[in-house]
């Protein structure tokens, strides 16, 4: 299939100028654009190198240390070792970093005025709601997906978020069933997945063995990416996993309240079958033939 890139390169080379990411002192604040988008990062509350350059899609880890080296030298930053850890760097805004910062944020505000104030009322709700959905499908198509341990720090943060949304959505509280410790989450019999975006869980999943067959375990997309197309994503994700460890067959289950999930299922070509275990939590029960 061809995909037609023409639209979203104009776009691109139209935006980032009009919004002053090529002028060499980005919007008059003495800071080419890359500086100054670390600065505001930083102001956001990035604690630690690694945090900042997980919020900035992993960028090189020379290019932020010169950028950083840049602001520290300004007098913006200040930057020390984590007391709690010797390997990780802590950095935070000076006073004049917090006035630069300050100062950076009025200035956005003025450019966005200046794009903003010519249109109408119902164009500027055309251009708000055109630009939120082209923000999510872009966030959406750069993430990627990585297998991570469930004792790993990001996934229990994506298993709280699961667990507190189901038990909302199930009407009664949901054990987290020793989800960290559960082996077959783990290779060689299954894998546990994060997607994440600016140091965040946006969605996860686990594909394991069970009965013989591959089974996908604890789906979750954060609700704010809803409507992107990461659940399918992710769902394909954790069915080529099952390829690779050998099944041809994948199972799930899930419940009657999920109707998105079961949407998604349907359409992912997952058909209904009988009940094939003892969750006491499960109402439907749904299998695919992979490859």
């Amino acid at each position: 299939m061809t995909v037609d890139t023409s639209v979203m390169r104009k776009f691109n080379m139209s935006y980032v100028r009009r919004v002053g990411a090529l002028e060499e002192s980005f919007l008059g604040s003495g800071l080419p654009y890359g500086t100054a988008r670390i600065l505001y990062e930083i102001g956001l509350g990035a604690g630690t190198v690694q945090d900042l350059r997980s919020r900035l899609g992993g960028l090189d880890s020379g290019y932020v240390s010169r950028m950083l080296r840049t602001l520290e030298s300004k007098g913006y930053v200040t930057m020390h070792q984590d007391p709690t850890d010797g390997r990780r760097r802590l950095v935070a805004l000076t006073e004049d970093g917090v006035k630069q910062w300050d100062d950076l944020e009025r200035r956005s505000e003025e450019r966005a005025h200046l794009l903003l104030d010519p249109l109408t009322p119902r164009q500027r709700d055309r251009l708000n709601d055109a630009l939120a959905t082209a923000d999510l499908l872009v966030r959406a198509a750069t993430i990627t997906i990585e297998q991570v341990d469930p004792r790993d720090p990001m996934a229990q943060e994506a298993m709280g978020h699961y667990f507190a949304e189901i038990g909302d959505r199930f009407g009664f509280t949901v054990g987290d069933e020793g989800f960290g410790d559960d082996p077959s989450l783990r290779p060689p019999h299954g894998a546990f997945f994060v997607a994440a975006s600016d140091g965040a869980p946006v969605a996860s999943g686990a594909v394991r063995e069970f009965d013989g067959t591959g089974e996908i375990k604890r789906m979750w997309v954060d609700p704010a990416w809803r409507g992107a197309g990461l659940g399918s994503r992710l769902l394909r994700h954790l069915e080529a996993e099952a390829l690779r460890l050998g099944h041809r067959v994948v199972r799930l289950d899930t419940r009657d309240v999920l109707t998105e999930a079961i949407g998604m299922y349907e359409r992912a070509g997952y058909e209904r079958i009988d009940r094939y275990n003892d969750n006491p939590h499960a109402t439907h029960f749904f299998r695919k033939q992979l490859g």
